[in-house]
């Protein structure tokens, strides 16, 4: 009987559990090895507040590519929502611990459907400590010795903890006052209200953070720095669909010609009082292709250039959050600035940290009481600690991508490539890690079809 193993609970993982379930015409066994109690939310669907929500719109998050109502028909034959309006609901946001809610109710079905395929389902809540790859199975090491072989093994790890940045004391990051997981809930509790917390980064989770904190009570000031300040956009024209951009895309298009192509655009639309964001969402369904065809130099420049304007334009937030936000900083209770941040310091009573200030161009001091890392996600393996993906890129069991942005993999196919530069044919991965060869990875868009494409490669 055929072992699949699959590492990581979260969406890509589950949802790969559940396709390959759904297809699958023969037993077969499926172990999912899932660190924590987050089995089928994972880190991004179990949030520690309700004030967290997506950031796409209800009818827009179906789990199935081929389901595009699936999530939305859910929600409304849920007890809350049964005398709502449905086109109201599908172009809301809602909590992102209600979507977690929906992909356990998923798993649940998937369970039983196993269960009438006679397909063993195996979970073990565990952290694989390493994996090593023959052409007759793929063993994975997990902790207390713990050596499970499979035939075909996912690795569906999810995004890793974000880095620590580079300061003159890296001795501080071992400070009880230091938190370098901003999706854990210790990292807003219990903060000092006399001193200033500080938040590394200006990204969608610093906006989680902030609520997080004032969530929990906190009423003292909060200071975010980072390399751009706050760029974050609201949402301002669900369902307003356009299409002229792509009419006018070419094969082979160079990232020159496509920037060029964009901002044209993004002035025309100006001109009728509309922001750029219809624009770049035309866009969505071919950045992966785009990316593909790019040489190294023009995927350098897009990192160096382009990387924080496309952020921008394509990760916004719902607008009563971005109003929420606007207003804390109308109030004072928000401070937001441009910076490098270049040394912490932590006495009895608090932490000096050191930033120089783009605005000003001078370098600053300032007391706080703690600090919330919030920079995004780690990409490149060399700097996780305790990681089995760092320990099979020094192997050569994997590569990375020149950019450093996730595992070097065959695009089509989701092969993991070795060091001699051959895909593996039993070691696939998808989500985030396919970041440096398809750029766009990390939404529920991708992640459906890239589990529903994995699964039909390997059923039984």
């Amino acid at each position: 009987m055929k072992k699949i193993g699959i590492i990581g609970g979260g969406f890509a993982g589950t949802l790969s559990a559940v396709q390959l379930i759904e297809k699958s015409n023969l037993p077969c066994e499926i172990i999912l090895i899932n660190e924590n109690d987050t089995l089928a939310r994972g880190i991004a669907y179990n949030p520690y507040s309700q004030k967290h929500i997506l950031n796409v719109i209800t009818g827009k998050m179906s789990a199935f590519p081929d389901k595009p109502d699936h999530f939305l028909d859910w929600v409304m034959n849920q007890e809350l929502f049964k005398e709502k309006d449905k086109s109201l609901i599908a172009n809301s946001f809602l909590p992102r611990r209600f979507y977690g809610d929906y992909l356990c109710s998923i798993w649940e079905e998937a369970k039983k459907n196993a269960a009438s395929k006679q397909i063993k389902l195996t979970i073990i809540d565990s952290k694989v400590k390493d994996l090593d790859v023959t052409d007759a199975h793929v063993e994975l090491s997990l902790e207390n010795e713990i050596k499970i072989p499979v035939d075909y093994c996912i690795i569906a790890t999810g995004n890793n903890v974000p880095r620590n940045p580079r300061i003159k004391n890296m001795g501080f990051y071992k400070s009880r006052n230091y938190f370098q997981n901003p999706w854990k809930i210790e990292s807003v509790k219990n903060a000092k209200e006399d001193s200033t917390v500080l938040i590394i980064g200006n990204g969608l989770t610093m906006v989680d953070t902030v609520f997080g904190l004032l969530e929990q009570g906190y009423k003292g000031d909060i200071l975010s720095i980072s390399p751009n300040g706050f760029n974050i956009l609201p949402h301002r024209h669900n369902g307003l669909k356009y299409s002229k951009l792509t009419e006018e895309l070419k094969e082979g298009i160079r990232l020159h010609e496509l920037v060029t192509l964009v901002n044209n655009h993004i002035k025309s639309v100006r001109e009728y009082g509309v922001s750029a964001e219809p624009v770049i969402d035309s866009l969505r369904p071919f950045t992966q292709k785009f990316w593909k065809s790019f040489s190294d130099a023009e995927k350098s420049i897009f990192m160096s250039r382009l990387r924080h304007l496309w952020g921008v334009a394509r990760h916004r937030i719902p607008l009563h959050s971005h109003d929420k936000i606007q207003q804390l900083r109308i109030d004072g209770i928000l401070q937001i600035s441009a910076g490098k941040i270049l040394d912490f310091n932590e006495s009895d009573s608090f932490i000096t940290t050191e930033y120089f200030d783009k605005k000003d161009k001078t370098i600053k001091q300032i007391k706080v009481s703690r600090i919330i890392n919030c920079t995004g996600p780690e990409t490149d393996l060399v700097n996780l600690e305790n990681s089995f993906l760092k320990n099979c890129l020094l192997k050569g069991v994997l590569t990375q991508d020149f950019l450093k942005l996730g595992i070097t993999t065959d695009a089509d196919t989701f092969q993991v490539i070795n060091a001699d530069g051959k895909p593996h044919l039993n070691l696939f991965t998808i989500g985030s890690n396919l970041k440096g060869v398809l750029w766009e990875t990390t939404a529920v868009n991708e992640l459906r079809g890239q589990a529903e494409k994995i699964a039909e490669k390997l059923k039984t």
